[in-house]
């Protein structure tokens, strides 16, 4: 390394930035106005995207590895989801009829666009 110059660790700011973003998130209980509500609802939608984008890039492996295009579409896997996902809703006090409706949405949209993948991958 060259005299004078420093080595910098972006990962530190970017986690520094993250938690400074978390910081302004006020718990619902504790929110007294609607710029707070939406503040959190805002940061969470965030985190929500992120982890949707997370989802679909193992849809992108799924299409990868699957050996045929009939093993997309795998309703018993699906079935599984959805139990998982009620239990989860349950036991964080969520509404598991809205937050099953939002997944089998989610998981439709999941296949649909794993199909898509799949056939890219395969293409000459």
């Amino acid at each position: 390394m060259a005299a004078g110059v420093r080595k910098v660790n972006l990962d530190r700011g970017i986690s520094a930035a993250k938690q400074a973003l978390m910081s302004e998130r006020v718990k619902p209980a504790d929110c007294r106005t609607m710029a707070e509500v939406r503040r959190g609802v805002d940061r969470l939608d965030e985190e929500i995207v992120a982890r949707i984008g997370e989802r679909f890039r193992y849809m992108d492996a799924a299409a990868r590895i699957k050996p045929d295009r009939g093993a997309v579409r795998d309703e018993d896997r699906k079935a599984q989801v959805l139990a998982n996902v009620a239990r989860h809703a349950e036991a964080v006090g969520a509404p598991a009829a809205q937050v099953l409706d939002l997944y089998e949405r989610l998981i439709e949209a999941s296949i649909a666009y794993e199909f898509v993948r799949f056939d890219d991958t395969r293409k000459s």
